[in-house]
C-alpha cells in the first residue's frame, strides 16, 4: 500500500503518514456515489440535509481549535488567519442552508399558441449527480467546505481529493460530516496520487468537476473530462492595484500589506502588482517598507505570527530565483529579497521590475509585492490588463468618476475600490476569467452549478 507523509512547512517535521487510495479504491468510491445518485429512494430529503448541515456547523464550532491546529500545522498559515478562515467556513455551512430555499424553478407560460393549449409547465432544479472536487493547499478548511458543502446541500454525492500537502484537515472535516449524520458515500475523502486522481476526473460517472489549483493543471484536467461533465476551475492571478495621487494612504497601506503578505502571498488574489502614481511613489514606498519590515515571521502556531512559511522548501528556492532574476533585470529591492531559512522567505518589496521578469508576468505565489511608477492612468490600466490572468483588482482614489472609469476598464472578475485585491466574502461572485479560471466559486454559485434544471409539462383537457 502506498502512503503519504505529511510534513509541517514550518520545520519540515513529520506530522503523520497516511495511506493513499489506489485505483480500485477510487473506482469503488465512484461506483458507490454513482449508485446513490441513480437511486432516488436513497436521496437525502431536503429537511434531512438541513438537519445534517446544522449539526455540521455546531460540530465545527465545538471542534474549532482542533481543526485550526491541524490546518495551521500542515498548511503553515498563521494561527490568527486560520481562526478567520475557520469562522468563514462555519458561516459557509450556514450560508448553504440559507440558500437551499433559493434553488427553485418557475412557471413556463403555455397556452398562447394553439400548439401549447391545454398545458401547464414548470421547471425544477435537481442534483446534478456525482461531484468530483480536487482541492488546493492554501485554505485547507474553507476550500474543502466550498467544494463539498454545496454538493451536500443540493443532494449531490461528492468525492474530494485534498492537496497532498494538506490532507489531514480534509479527513478531519469529512469525519465530522459523518458524525453529524451524513451517510457514508455522500462525501468521500480520497487522498491519492495524480494517476489515481485522473481516474476520478475522466470517469463518465462524474457529472461535475470542481478544481482549485494551477492553470496548467486545471486546463489539462478539463481536457480529460468525459463528454457532458460540467466543470468549474479556479486558478491563480497576478492581482493589480492602481493608486491615484488622492488615495488615502493611512488606510490603504495597511490594507495592501495585509493583502500582499497574508499567508505569505500564497493566495490566488494576493496583491502582486501595484501601479503607483509618480507624484506619491516615494511616500508609498516609505510607508510600505516600514510596515512590511515590521511583519513578524515565525511559527504559525504562535498566535502573534503574521507571516508563516511557504508550503515547500522548493517554493522558497523558486521565489528567490524570481527575485534574483528581477534584480538582474534592473529591479530595486526595497526590502527583503532573501531567504530567512529553507522554509521562510523574507517579505519583499520590489520597485520597477521589468515587464518580462517572472515577478511581473507570472503569479508569484510568495511574499513578494512589486511596485511600478506611472504618470498616465490609462497606461497603468493597460499594463494591469496585459497578462492572460484576470481575477481581482483594485483602484485607490477619492474621485468617484476615476474609480468608476477604472472599474470599467480593468479586466477582472471583481474590482475593489479602496480595498485590497484579496477581499472576499463567501456569497459574492468569486472566480477568475480568461486563463484564471471558469465559473464562479461562491457558495450560492456552486450550489446552482451542482444542480440542473428539469422541465415538467402537464397536458390536460381541463386546462
Amino acid at each position: 500500500m502506498s502512503t503519504l507523509k505529511i510534513f509541517a512547512p514550518f520545520d519540515q517535521s513529520l506530522i503523520k503518514e497516511i495511506p493513499l487510495a489506489d485505483s480500485q479504491q477510487m473506482q469503488t468510491a465512484i461506483d458507490q456515489a454513482h449508485e446513490l445518485f441513480l437511486d432516488p429512494s436513497q436521496w437525502l430529503p431536503k429537511y434531512k440535509r438541513v438537519e445534517i448541515l446544522e449539526k455540521i456547523a455546531i460540530l465545527m464550532a465545538e471542534r474549532s481549535e482542533e481543526i485550526i491546529r491541524t490546518s495551521t500545522q500542515e498548511g503553515g498559515k498563521p494561527w490568527m488567519d486560520t481562526e478567520v478562515e475557520m469562522t468563514r467556513a462555519i458561516n459557509g455551512v450556514k450560508l448553504a442552508i440559507e440558500n437551499m430555499g433559493h434553488l427553485k424553478g418557475e412557471e413556463v407560460a403555455m397556452g398562447h399558441t394553439a400548439s401549447s393549449a391545454n398545458r401547464m409547465a414548470y421547471t425544477m432544479r435537481e442534483p446534478i449527480g456525482v461531484v468530483a472536487s480536487v482541492s488546493a493547499f492554501n485554505h485547507p478548511i474553507n476550500l474543502i467546505i466550498h467544494q463539498t458543502i454545496p454538493a451536500i446541500a443540493v443532494g449531490s454525492p461528492v468525492i474530494i481529493k485534498p492537496a497532498p500537502t494538506t490532507p489531514l484537515t480534509c479527513l478531519l472535516l469529512v469525519e465530522l460530516f459523518e458524525a453529524a449524520g451524513l451517510p457514508k458515500g455522500w462525501c468521500t475523502a480520497m487522498p491519492c496520487n495524480n494517476d489515481v486522481a485522473e481516474l476520478l476526473v475522466t470517469s463518465p460517472k462524474v457529472n461535475f468537476f470542481s478544481f482549485i489549483g494551477s492553470a496548467k493543471v486545471g486546463w489539462y484536467l478539463r481536457s480529460k473530462l468525459a463528454p457532458g461533465t460540467r466543470c468549474a476551475l479556479e486558478h491563480g492571478g497576478a492581482a493589480p492595484v492602481i493608486i491615484e495621487p488622492d488615495a488615502d494612504l493611512s488606510s490603504m497601506i495597511p490594507a495592501l500589506v495585509k493583502g500582499g503578505f497574508y499567508h505569505a502571498g500564497q493566495v490566488c488574489v494576493s496583491v502582486q502588482r501595484i501601479y503607483v502614481h509618480e507624484s506619491i511613489t516615494d511616500q508609498v514606498i516609505e510607508e510600505m517598507e516600514s510596515q512590511v519590515e515590521s511583519l513578524k515571521s515565525g511559527d504559525p502556531l504562535n498566535k502573534d505570527t503574521e507571516v508563516g512559511p511557504l508550503i515547500l522548501p522548493k517554493e522558497v528556492d523558486r521565489v528567490h530565483e524570481w527575485v534574483e532574476e528581477a534584480k538582474a533585470n534592473g529591479a530595486t529591492i526595497i526590502c527583503g529579497g532573501k531567504k530567512i531559512s529553507d522554509t521562510f522567505y523574507a517579505p519583499t518589496l520590489l520597485l520597477n521590475p521589468s515587464e518580462d521578469s517572472k515577478v511581473s508576468s507570472q503569479e508569484i505565489f510568495g511574499p513578494v509585492v512589486c511596485l511600478y511608477t506611472y504618470s498616465n492612468r490609462d497606461q497603468a490600466i493597460a499594463k494591469a490588463n496585459s497578462l492572460a490572468y484576470a481575477f481581482q483588482a483594485s483602484i485607490f482614489t477619492k474621485n468617484i468618476d476615476i474609480a468608476l472609469d477604472t472599474v470599467k476598464k480593468l479586466n477582472a472578475t471583481a474590482v475593489m475600490v479602496n480595498d485590497h485585491t484579496a477581499f472576499r466574502v463567501d456569497w459574492m461572485p468569486f472566480g477568475g476569467r480568461d486563463a484564471s479560471g471558469l465559473g464562479l466559486g461562491s457558495i450560492p454559485h456552486s450550489m446552482h452549478d451542482m444542480t440542473r434544471e428539469k422541465l415538467m409539462v402537464i397536458k390536460s383537457s381541463i386546462l
